[in-house]
């Protein structure tokens, strides 16, 4: 009898912990596919990520620095290194005060220069034996004929792309370009009348170092309000061209191979 007892005892441990594997197994398989069902809807309710073209100023691709040439340059109108973009700023708004408020001419202001530097080397050698001290160490500077080869051969590749820039638009070919080109000369022009050389380049190099750096900050801000305004442009030139260039009569355009 107790061995009965004992075996009924077992078989009903074994039949509860059958029961409770069964019942654990079912939650955890109805977890699962609740989950895994929860995540198809997910999926299902959660758009695909579809990579919209973002409107960029100008229609640039690149980032910034790369726009600007990726180099010394584009460091220093980005102000990655502020001391040496600060001093060339610094340096440009002498050079301005210099010639243009105080109206110092460039040729007395190297002569002075060198009348004081060569004054004060001459002197620091001629009292170096009364003093004691060693005279100064004048460097030898000159220019190699390569250095002079490279920066004749770099302003050639530029003159040579602006005269190809100026013969395209004088072909006639494109009246966008044209129009384009004639406003941004003519605006020039009346700046030009403002104000003297100096003056515009000095503004030119303070847009320089001011204007990328704040649009490389604020260009997601910037964009969306250039794209806005790129369509009423296109919108304007639209009706322009349908009311007044359309009416314009023009010539047939030669054949490049006739």
């Amino acid at each position: 009898m107790a061995e009965n007892s004992e075996n009924s005892g077992i078989t009903g441990e074994s039949l509860m912990e059958k029961i409770t594997e069964k019942l654990h197994g079912d939650d955890s398989s109805s977890s699962s596919s609740s989950s895994s069902s929860d995540s198809e809807t997910e999926k299902l309710a959660s758009p695909s990520p579809v990579k919209e073209k973002i409107f960029r100023l100008f229609g640039r691709e690149k980032p910034v620095h790369k726009v600007l040439g990726g180099g010394k340059p584009a460091d220093v109108f980005l102000w990655r290194n502020k001391k040496i973009s600060a001093g060339a700023l610094g340096g440009a708004t002498a050079i301005w005060i210099l010639f243009d408020l105080l109206e110092y001419h460039l040729l007395t202001l190297v002569c002075h220069i060198l009348i004081v530097s060569l004054a004060i080397l001459f002197l620091w050698s001629n009292a170096s034996t009364f003093i004691n001290k060693s005279s100064p160490r004048i460097p030898e500077v000159h220019f190699s004929e390569n250095s002079f080869h490279e920066v004749f051969s770099a302003v050639r590749i530029e003159i040579n792309c602006v005269f190809a820039v100026l013969r395209d638009v004088a072909s006639g070919r494109d009246l966008k370009k044209f129009l384009a080109v004639i406003a941004g000369l003519w605006i020039l022009s009346i700046v030009g009348s403002w104000c003297n050389f100096l003056t515009l380049f000095y503004i030119s190099f303070v847009l320089l170092h001011t204007v990328p750096v704040l649009y490389e900050k604020y260009e997601d801000k910037v964009d969306p309000f250039a794209e806005k305004a790129t369509i009423v442009i296109k919108k304007q030139y639209a009706v322009f061209d349908a009311k007044v260039l359309s009416k314009i009569p023009r010539g047939p355009l030669k054949n490049k191979n006739a």
